[in-house]
């Protein structure tokens, strides 16, 4: 039995760097598809994340994963369209700033999306049974245990969402702490109980329950949410226990990852961190961009991991993601499974 079906993770994700000309029409080629949600940061200024979708519409604005700011058009100056192998920018200096390096993270849906009724509340859903990965855009009524379906056909084991007409937090559904509890993309703050938040009900494999808390179900304000399914040998959204020392604690996920989103649960003075192997592509990486912050990439001996060919391994007592006894989440992404639909897992042999 073959251990994953999805033999090329980068059919499904891609990261994408490359140099700004600071010109409008700036085409950028090599992802590997066309994207329908792009995550760009500028990696040398102190410039805010913007992230785009195919549902919302390449052109319509960014929304910023460091700030609480509604979807911000910018004058037409930020992403432009989605391409077969890429998208195009246009004059910003957070997405095309002239001779800058930026970095780009895609994913694959399906396009616009379609119409889903499932829910009590109607959405818009782009979704990639295969990849697990789902765009949808609601509108929300203010009501505790609104449902919202999402057409991943699994539950999700993380969401990330924000309100697009509406300046509030992003907010986070990770499996690993629950429906009862949510952190905030944007800010470094610990988890925190709320019945507003997910109305304490866990995702089911249609939908994902709201509660009241205009972060996530304001009266008449759009939101959109991307939904994350766990694919064996291609995505993993799990947790681990740091033990505090340079030898740190191993994380298996089924494969070499790509990339990796990390946040310790418990801290309040601790951000979101991206590391790929796209930026840092040797052992040790330890190149660093934060989800919270306009800060430029850290490439100091704090983030220090190893990409492995199952799983990835601190090497750093750095307590943003090694703190001994403390909970930390994460999100990663593969850059290759650890057997394929082609190939017999070595239990098998």
């Amino acid at each position: 039995m073959a251990y994953t079906t999805i033999n090329k993770s980068g059919d499904y994700f891609n990261t994408k760097l490359y140099t700004g000309n600071g010109s409008a029409g700036n085409g950028i080629t090599g992802v590997g598809f066309q994207p329908d949600f792009t995550w760009i940061k500028n990696r040398d200024g102190a410039y805010w994340h913007q992230t785009y979708d195919a549902v919302r519409g390449a052109s319509a604005g960014a929304l910023y994963t460091n700030q609480t700011a509604a979807q911000d058009y910018m004058g037409g100056n930020g992403l432009a369209s989605f391409n077969s192998d890429g998208f195009t920018v246009n004059t910003n200096d957070g997405c095309n700033g002239n001779g800058q390096d930026l970095v780009a993270w895609n994913w694959k849906a399906n396009g616009a999306g379609s119409a889903n009724t499932a829910g009590t509340i109607n959405s818009t859903v782009s979704v990639n049974t295969t990849a697990g990965f789902s765009i949808v855009s609601y509108t929300g009524n203010g009501t505790g245990g609104a449902t919202v379906g999402h057409g991943l056909g699994v539950a999700p084991s993380m969401i990330i969402e924000k309100g697009r007409s509406v300046t509030d937090d992003w907010l986070i559904y990770h499996k690993s702490i629950g429906a009862t509890k949510g952190l905030a993309l944007n800010n470094t703050t610990a988890e925190a109980a709320s019945t507003g938040y997910w109305n304490d009900t866990a995702p089911t494999s249609s939908l994902f329950t709201i509660g009241n808390n205009g972060k996530v179900n304001t009266n008449g304000g759009t939101h959109v949410a991307y939904c994350f399914a766990e694919k064996a040998g291609y995505s993993k959204f799990g947790s681990y226990t740091g033990t505090g020392d340079a030898d740190g604690t191993f994380v298996y996920t089924g494969f070499k990852p790509a990339f990796i989103l990390q946040k310790r649960t418990n801290s309040a003075s601790t951000g979101w961190g991206i590391i790929d192997n796209t930026r840092s592509p040797f052992n040790v990486s330890q190149n660093m961009l934060l989800a919270n912050s306009t800060a430029v990439e850290d490439t100091s001996s704090a983030p220090a991991v190893d990409f492995l060919s199952n799983g990835f391994k601190w090497r750093t007592a750095d307590g943003w993601f090694n703190g001994g006894g403390d909970p930390h989440i994460y999100m990663a992404f593969a850059e290759a499974p650890l057997v394929g639909t082609n190939n017999v897992p070595c239990t098998a042999r």
